[in-house]
């Protein structure tokens, strides 16, 4: 039996060997597409931690996060760079920092390696020891400088605050005490040469001595020959500056000094070097990548659950109770307005708001520059402000007013901030009497890529029987809408193929009345839909072209309407028209229940819902021939130009 099972098991090793030494996409499916594979040689990652010191109480917190950060990251290992402790002190005091430090970092799910900095060796006090804190850091910590093997790659940690040997108090501003020791020097020397046949070999050091500027009595450059001369050392890392620098790569060794992890600094500034951060050095046989990380960036996807993802999802759609009382604008561009909201978190975390009226300078101001107020699961609290526009005229720019509502979620482990909801207030457009009698007549032109947006505000068009309508000259073949309110509700009328059709969201479900007939390219035409409460009927230059049995409870919006597109989900217009648009007319009516004679020139009566004529702007407003102050704003570049 023996014999015959091991011919068996060395074809099947053979087979093995063969397939891991070729490995290649496993599938059947049929595929010309040759997938690269992903590196197979042996790589790890290593994180190194900036300074601590110097900060205020909150660096510890930065630190906590660090750690945090680094055990969703999962590296082989942590070194540090020096400055653990704010030190300077007696021992009572430097133990009991020296312990707030390590009880955070033995959170950390795999070692780390600390490396002595000079706020953990310099004692400031009575009965300075001529080695100060040198003991101590040795007990708590680790030796003032060592080296280890991980993965055919050395470690090596160095010690920059020796002192000159003479028992004088540590300084290292003193270029006297910028030198390495002979002592430490030899051991360096010693320990290159049993590294040299290792992969890599990476330094570690507190003071950044290769800058002369700063060090000028350090003996860096003996050292940097021998760095140099081991053949394998790859990166030399600091701290002290709380700064990050790169000083560039000199004979194949990289010269990285990080910033903070907790330290002191003047603000958080990362295009300028200064954060709180964690390298990243990615460890391969042929390489090394050195990449930096900002504390806090580092995300647990498990937070993410249906819960999270629920009270998110209830914020957003959460009603801000806005109304606008209204904002009235005169002719003369002078207006004011009362702006009262009401919200209830429907969460079940606090929320915390701040409401924003928008000031515009020389424009818009308000009574309230900002309410911000936090909200329990559950409550109601409501709020008004002012606004009032003090430019005169309605010449040049006009910026409608605006309120930006920002929400944040309160929770233990952090706050959760929301998308910024920005909403603008409509404005109630007081003009003349006679403003729409002296208008020369104009057509809207548009362009595939403009449109009129027009903001309902309290205007809605009710449930029940309705007319949208206008003149239109399309262009060849033209696709698009004509008018559109259509977003999973409402209505439209739009051109496929130049054919036009009459759409309403009823009884839950679209209904369409759509002409088997084009219209003519650069042809004026008439086109109306119309829902009795029965049928929705389409009507082409009077004539009846198409008709659908329809009955129900329309599905209403607060999406804008547009003249010459579509909206989106979002309220962006999309599925632009191309040509002309006049006479834009929706009433609260059945205006046709058989064959007419379309007006070329529409009016108003009580049915009027709003009504464009297309022939005279307010400023930057397309004004509505209808009450109610409603009106329209351009989107894109469209223009009112002579018939």
């Amino acid at each position: 039996m023996t014999s015959r099972i091991l011919p068996l098991l060395s074809i099947f090793l053979a087979c093995g060997s063969a397939m891991a030494q070729q490995p290649a996409i496993q599938t059947n499916r049929n595929s010309e597409q040759k997938l690269p594979l992903p590196k197979s040689d042996e790589a790890f990652h290593f994180a190194v931690f900036g300074d601590r010191t110097g900060g205020p109480p909150e660096g510890l917190q930065v630190l906590a996060q660090a750690v945090k950060d680094t055990n969703f990251l999962d590296p082989d290992l942590v070194m540090t760079v020096g400055d653990l402790i704010n030190g300077y002190c007696l021992p009572p005091k430097w133990e009991e920092m020296a312990k707030e430090y390590r009880d955070i970092m033995k959170d950390l799910k795999m070692p780390w390696f600390p490396v002595a900095g000079n706020h953990d060796i310099y004692w400031r006090g009575p009965n300075r020891p001529a080695g100060e804190h040198d003991a101590l850091f040795e007990k708590h910590f680790a030796p003032l400088w060592y080296w280890f093997e991980h993965k055919k790659c050395a470690f090596i940690v160095l010690f920059s605050d020796e002192g000159d040997g003479t028992g004088a108090a540590r300084d290292f501003t003193k270029p006297a005490q910028q030198k390495m020791s002979d002592k430490q020097r030899a051991w360096l020397e010693e320990t290159l040469q049993k590294t040299k046949s290792l992969k890599h070999t990476f330094v570690f050091i507190h003071h950044p001595r290769w800058v002369k500027k700063t060090y000028p009595g350090a003996n860096w450059d003996d050292v940097h020959n021998l760095l140099k001369a081991s053949g394998n050392v790859r990166a030399v890392f600091a701290g002290h500056v709380h700064r990050t620098r790169y000083d560039g790569n000199r004979d194949g060794i990289d010269y990285v000094t990080l910033a903070t992890t907790g330290g002191s600094m003047p603000g958080n500034y990362p295009e300028a070097g200064f954060l709180h951060h964690i390298d990243i050095v990615s460890v391969r046989p042929e390489g090394v990548k050195i990449s930096m990380l900002p504390v806090g960036a580092v995300i647990d996807p498990k937070k993410y659950t249906p819960e999270l993802i629920a009270e998110v999802e209830g914020l957003r759609g959460m009603g801000l109770g806005l109304t606008a009382g209204p904002i009235g604008l005169g002719a003369n561009g002078r207006g004011a307005g009362l702006v009262e909201f009401k919200l209830t978190n429907p969460a079940k975390s606090d929320l915390e708001i701040a409401v924003t009226p928008s000031e515009e300078p020389g424009e818009w101001i308000s009574s309230a520059e900002r309410v911000q107020f936090v909200l329990k699961p559950g409550e109601t609290k409501q709020g008004s402000f002012s606004m009032m526009r003090v430019r005169e005229g309605l010449g040049g720019k006009v910026t409608e007013p605006s309120v930006s509502f920002a929400m944040e979620m309160i929770k233990e482990e952090g706050r959760v901030p929301l998308p910024v909801r920005k909403v603008n207030l409509p404005v109630n457009l007081r003009l003349p009497e006679d403003f729409f009698k002296t208008a020369e007549p104009k057509i809207l032109r548009l362009d595939g890529k403009s449109a009129v947006r027009v903001e309902m505000g309290n205007k809605k068009l009710p449930d029940g029987p309705f007319t949208v309508e206008a003149w239109v000259l399309p262009g060849d073949k033209a696709d698009g809408d004509i008018i559109s309110k259509a977003e999973q509700s409402e209505f439209a009328l739009n051109l496929i193929k130049n054919e036009p059709g009459f759409h309403a969201f009823i009884d839950e479900r679209y209904t369409s009345a759509i002409s088997t007939e084009a219209l003519p390219a650069g042809q004026w035409a008439h086109v109306a839909g119309v829902f009795d409460g029965k049928a929705m009927t389409l009507y082409v230059n009077g004539k009846q072209a198409a008709t659908t049995p329809a009955a129900g409870k329309r599905t209403l919006n607060a999406q804008p309407l547009y003249i010459g597109a579509n909206p989106d989900a979002k309220s962006e217009p999309t599925g632009f028209f191309t040509g002309a648009i006049d006479e834009v007319r929706l009433s609260s009516s059945a205006r046709y229940t058989a064959a007419f004679t379309p007006e070329r020139n529409f009016t108003r009566d009580d049915k009027t819902v709003y009504l464009f004529h297309c022939d005279k702007l307010a400023g930057p407003f397309l004004p509505s021939d209808s009450a109610g102050g409603i009106y329209g704003t351009f989107t894109g570049k469209p223009e009112l130009v002579a018939p």
